[in-house]
């Protein structure tokens, strides 16, 4: 579903942090090209291990330690019942494999046990968002983004905004959101500000379109306000081109 314009008449000033969130989300798609592809189509239970392998560990390294892992243990069965040695080496790549490992096998043993011995987590599409949120965050280390990236991601296709660093920051510096809000609470506050009843490609266009604007513009040193879409909107950025001027 294209991403239209919600505001054709939208003042220069939004009045609201909502009103921003939207043209903001209007602008970056015409950046980004909206809507935009989807990256994965695995099942939701494979975007969770995703999820927690990618955790502090770049995109290439998780993915590269998420195909190992599959290609040495065929189920995910395999993966709860091996010796966590096992696993920990066939995740080497990431990030505190020695943590991630154990973890891992504790999260897929929780499911098992709190759904009667079926593991997996198809059964996710038939609650309400919020429902399935909690249902996986009250697993062992499994937080908003982890648990949002596992509803939108995967085959599931359910509208829960992720956020990670590059989304946090570009937010943060929009001031959408309070600069000491922190990336697990700025879940609930970003996800207010869109529209109810938005799908899940307009929730991921707005995630992806904000996360690209972080990985691409609004770099963590050096921002290149310069050129930026939303620059007008943005109060960080126009306070540091007038200090730079």
């Amino acid at each position: 579903m294209p991403s239209l314009p919600l505001f054709p008449e939208t003042p220069s000033t939004p009045a609201t942090p909502r009103a921003k969130a939207l043209v903001v989300h209007e602008r970056l798609c015409a950046v980004y090209g909206c809507p935009i592809p989807y990256f994965r189509t695995q099942d939701p239970l494979s975007q969770l291990v995703s999820a927690l392998l990618s955790h502090r560990t770049r995109n290439a390294s998780s993915g590269a330690a998420f195909r190992q892992l599959r290609a040495r243990f065929p189920t995910w069965t395999e993966v709860r019942d091996a010796p966590c040695e096992q696993v920990q080496e066939a995740i080497s790549a990431v990030t505190w494999p020695e943590q991630k490992a154990p973890r891992i096998q504790q999260v897929l043993r929780r499911i098992t046990e709190l759904r009667a011995g079926e593991l997996s987590l198809d059964f996710l599409g038939e609650l309400s968002v919020r429902e399935a949120r909690d249902w996986l965050e009250h697993l062992p280390g499994v937080g908003p983004k982890s648990s949002a990236a596992t509803l939108l991601f995967s085959r599931l296709r359910m509208p829960a905004l992720p956020v990670d660093s590059h989304h946090h920051r570009v937010a943060v510096r929009l001031g959408l959101i309070p600069e000491s809000t922190r990336v697990g609470p700025a879940h609930r506050l970003l996800e207010a500000q869109l529209p109810p009843d938005w799908d899940a490609q307009r929730v991921y266009d707005n995630h992806e379109a904000l996360m690209l604007h972080g990985q691409r513009c609004c770099f963590f040193r050096e921002p290149a306000c310069q050129r930026c879409a939303v620059l007008d909107l943005c109060p960080t950025g126009q306070a540091r081109l007038a200090v730079l001027d």
